[in-house]
């Protein structure tokens, strides 16, 4: 019946216009860019083992007697880690030794986390060892 002005009407809606076109290629473009760079982070760290580092900060706190020695715990590696120990053993001159643990649940690639140890006796006038002893794969 109409068949040939329904055709036109067809035509004319599917045309797309400049704008259309440019928008949909910078869309495109930026989903692209997302994805590979996903890809490229997932694929690239997930291959390394879990890299665990901790460092403590000098500026040492002393509240009440005691001295809390702020810690940073780092995950360089690719892999998710659970129950990670982490040891601090002061040691004095006159051979009295301190020892504090924490343990920290999850640590995720990247991921950092900030925690401190309590000593009774001030790390200043002593040696101050921190370090990762353990850690689980999830």
């Amino acid at each position: 019946m109409n068949t040939k002005s329904d055709s036109i009407q067809g035509q004319e809606q599917s045309r797309r216009s400049l704008a259309e076109w440019v928008t949909f290629s910078i869309a495109a473009a930026i989903l692209s860019t997302v994805i590979g760079l996903v890809l490229y982070i997932w694929l690239g760290k997930q291959s390394q083992p879990p890299i665990l580092s901790v460092t403590y900060e000098k500026t040492i706190r002393k509240s009440e007697g005691q001295f809390y020695v702020p810690f940073v715990l780092l995950n360089k590696g690719g892999e998710t880690v659970e129950s990670v120990r982490v040891v601090a053993k002061l040691k004095m001159s006159n051979g009295i030794e301190e020892l504090g643990e924490q343990e920290i649940d999850f640590l995720s690639s990247g991921e950092v986390q900030n925690g401190a140890f309590v000593f009774s006796k001030d790390p200043k006038k002593g040696q101050i060892n921190i370090r990762v002893t353990s850690y689980k794969l999830p």
